[in-house]
């Protein structure tokens, strides 16, 4: 599957204004990668009519085992100095708090938020995970560990017929099945399988509860004739604009193939015959949708561009933009903080009258860039399906579940609660757990990294826990509030190890999550995902 990389950070300017819908420094590292799953409704509900087929008397989810990347424990880890955060500690607030309750509760209360995430390998097997749904803007984001989205050692490919299940017991869906959308990750997972990257944040399409039939393409005309005690769906399948032209001509306007306008894009042209005839229009308007704008770089990178005076439309500076401009007291102390932390590249200067300041400056470096913004179209034609039962959308999954929050750069040594559905034996064979119903272990974070050449490790998090494959990819929560049964995620189980080497797990670990563990969050929160049954 084709996967996209973008960029992180930067600004790019037009003359006197930003540049809409342009973003990233002319030499910056991509930080986060995505994939598409399941691309639209009808690949979607074939996901979960996959999952809850009845075969040999149980469906694919009771079918399904804990995936584990090695049959042995990792081997002994070694201990590192400890952590120094890439920024200042974050956090967003969780969604959906149950009752407080008034008695002293001595048991923990388990989450409604953890669950299972279920997919095929590239060895065609049935796997599961755990994870557990956390707060976003639609209230549709699963977080899990990266190998628990893509097949290590597969050139990480992103995992066939993925979903999470809520709550999941004995192949029972309680709130509904949530199928993959779109995963979000770590350009160093997706690529190198960098598991000091090992996590995930996976969009799911609202929940659905299949039962009692198959269902089956109608035409359009048997779909609006339907009387009878199925369920009507319509849904929508991607087609190319010949596709559309084609149906459309059979059809008319107001039939079944539509068309839809997508968000701009921008990308980068070479500089147009005409520019230098035309230049002012180039940079002020645009002509036949080029346009002449600035990227932001270094000074030195500045000067070492090749300079043309007095001729905008050759050259690579643009020094039209990379004027000194007066600023404030306040906007000059903030900027220096910006400088400091590699957000800011320009020159900061204080104006002195003798001893005295008189005033400040700053000078931000362009060099030019034609770019060209151009607006896709969405071709599709809608499907008809008459489902011999029924198929329930029961709403997004932080609507049913609640969503856990969300924290980074925090200081290590802190308490934190780690759920999963452990579930193989020990090295040594003893089979402490089932991974039929969550569990629960706690303690303190260790203050040191945890380091293995083997799994290509060189700062994890460690916890004491005898915890099993099958719990990973489940959150680890600090500040877990047992009455609301919500905290903030602030790590994921990623590997299981024996430290004291006596062929029995004592030892969990998660990436650390920090300030790019923020950045692919936020990208993977803002995301869209929408119902797969449209009645």
């Amino acid at each position: 599957m084709k996967r996209i990389l973008l960029p992180a950070g930067g600004a790019i300017l037009a003359t006197g204004m930003l540049a809409a819908g342009l973003a990233g420094t002319a030499n910056a590292n991509p930080d986060w990668a995505f994939d598409t799953m399941a691309k639209d409704a009808p690949a979607a509900v074939d996901v979960a009519n996959f999952w809850l087929e009845v075969n040999d008397k149980t469906n694919r989810l009771a079918q399904a085992t804990p995936y584990t990347w090695e049959t042995k424990a990792t081997p002994t880890m070694s201990v590192g100095g400890g952590y120094t955060p890439d920024g200042k500690p974050g956090t967003v607030a969780p969604i959906g708090e149950e009752k407080k309750t008034a008695a002293k509760i001595k048991n923990i209360n388990l989450p409604k938020t953890i669950g299972k995430v279920f997919f095929v390998d590239a060895d065609k097997n049935l796997k599961w995970c755990s994870g557990t749904s956390i707060q976003s803007k639609y209230r549709n984001l699963v977080s899990t560990a990266g190998h628990c989205v893509y097949d290590e050692g597969k050139n990480a490919s992103v995992a066939d017929n993925w979903v999470f299940v809520p709550a999941y017991y004995q192949g029972k869906t309680p709130y509904g099945i949530f199928v993959g959308k779109t995963a979000y990750t770590h350009y160093d997972f997706s690529v190198f399988e960098d598991k000091d990257k090992d996590y995930a944040f996976v969009t799911v399409y609202n929940g659905v509860q299949i039962g009692g039939g198959n269902g089956r393409e109608v035409t359009r005309k048997e779909f609006s004739e339907y009387t009878g005690t199925g369920t009507k769906i319509v849904t929508e399948k991607d087609i190319d604009k010949a596709a559309y032209d084609e149906g459309v001509k059979k059809f008319g306007e107001d039939g079944p193939y539509k068309k839809a306008a997508l968000d701009s894009k921008v990308e980068t042209v070479a500089k147009p015959d005409d520019a230098k005839a035309n230049i002012e229009q180039y940079i002020k308007d645009g002509k036949d949708g080029i346009k002449l704008v600035g990227v932001e770089v270094t000074k030195s990178e500045y000067l070492a561009a090749a300079s043309v005076k007095d001729d905008l439309a050759n050259g690579a500076q643009f020094t039209r933009e990379s004027k000194v401009i007066p600023i404030s007291q306040e906007e000059y102390k903030q900027l220096l903080v910006d400088k400091s932390n590699g957000k800011f590249f320009g020159e900061l200067l204080e104006v002195k009258d003798g001893n005295t300041v008189t005033g400040w400056t700053k000078q931000s470096f362009y060099l030019k860039k034609w770019v060209k913004t151009t607006t896709p179209m969405k071709y599709w034609v809608e499907v008809y399906y008459i489902v011999d039962g029924f198929i329930k959308d029961t709403g997004a999954l932080g609507d049913n579940v609640g969503g856990q929050g969300f924290t980074w750069n925090q200081k290590t040594g802190q308490t934190v609660f780690a759920f999963g559905y452990p579930a193989d034996a020990h090295p040594d064979g003893n089979k402490a757990y089932t991974g039929v119903t969550p569990k629960w272990t706690y303690g303190k974070t260790s203050g040191k990294v945890y380091v293995s050449a083997a799994d290509k490790v060189e700062e994890h998090v460690g916890l004491k826990s005898s915890f099993t494959p099958g719990a990973d990819g489940g959150p680890w929560l600090v500040k877990y509030s047992n009455a609301k049964r919500l905290g903030y995620v602030n790590g994921v189980t990623s590997l299981f190890g024996d430290q004291d080497k006596n062929n029995r797990y004592d030892l969990i670990t998660s990436p650390y999550f920090d300030g790019e563990t923020a950045a692919i969050y936020n990208k993977a929160a803002a995301v869209w995902s929408g119902s797969i049954v449209k009645k």
